[in-house]
């Protein structure tokens, strides 16, 4: 369950792109949170009843199989936020949502994202933007999935995490949730988290992994990496 805390810093790009006046508006109604990894925050088909605007927690999407398998659509960190059928009328998405980094986030409730959506303010201009960098990471992720091979994935995997997990030294996790976030059996994550780690790639300690040669894991992963990273940067510096 997510923790109160006290309010920090504001990291998330969209909160941070608006007006003081229009943050002011937001301000009584958003709650600083502390999530904590595995957390699940929303199940496939369930109503909405926050949107996150994460500023230091990652969170994880999921898709699911009726076997219970799952494996990850998209990532989303401080570029975005979680809770997009909220302001689209749906109300629901068909993924499992869950806490892949602990941090904090600003929580806002569904009704009032709504309400201020319908303003058709800053807020909602920055939401729509928004919208168009999560099809391309689901659209992006579905690609890589079908033609690049585990390596290259578990690469573009990592730096995406770090690029978004940069205040922590290294990244925590286990094979097990890696693997799932990959679609992977954890034998073969293994053995491709140990030869990266052998070339000299990362360091893998008790689920803690290190990177230790950034253009190295750069060179070994797929251009998804790339197209990624571009897309959110030219999306995130549109918000400004």
């Amino acid at each position: 369950m997510a923790s109160p805390v006290r309010p920090s810093a504001l990291q998330n790009r969209i909160l941070a792109a608006l007006s003081g006046k229009e943050r002011q508006r937001l301000a009584p109604d958003l709650e600083t949170v502390l999530l904590k990894r595995g957390e699940v925050l929303c199940e496939p088909g369930e109503a909405l009843r926050h949107a996150y605007f994460p500023d230091t927690v990652l969170f994880s999407l999921r898709s699911l199989t009726e076997r219970g398998e799952s494996v990850e659509v998209g990532l989303l960190g401080h570029e975005g936020v979680l809770g997009i059928p909220i302001f689209l009328g749906s109300r629901t998405m068909p993924f499992r949502a869950t806490v892949q980094i602990a941090g904090s986030a600003r929580r806002l409730q569904a009704s009032r994202l709504r309400e201020e959506f319908d303003r058709c303010g800053e807020l909602h201009k920055l939401l729509l933007r928004s919208v168009h960098l999560q099809v391309v990471q689901l659209s992006q992720t579905s690609a890589c999935s079908r033609f690049h091979t585990l390596r290259q994935r578990l690469c573009r995997w990592l730096l995406l995490a770090d690029e978004r997990d940069r205040e922590m030294e290294g990244l925590l996790f286990t094979h097990e949730l890696l693997s799932e976030a990959l679609g992977v059996n954890r034998s073969s994550l293994s053995e491709a988290a140990a030869l990266l780690q052998k070339e000299g790639l990362i360091q893998y300690k008790r689920g803690h992994i290190t990177i230790l040669a950034r253009q190295a894991l750069l060179a070994a992963a797929c251009e998804c990496y790339g197209i990624l990273t571009n897309e959110s940067k030219r999306v995130v510096k549109n918000y400004e």
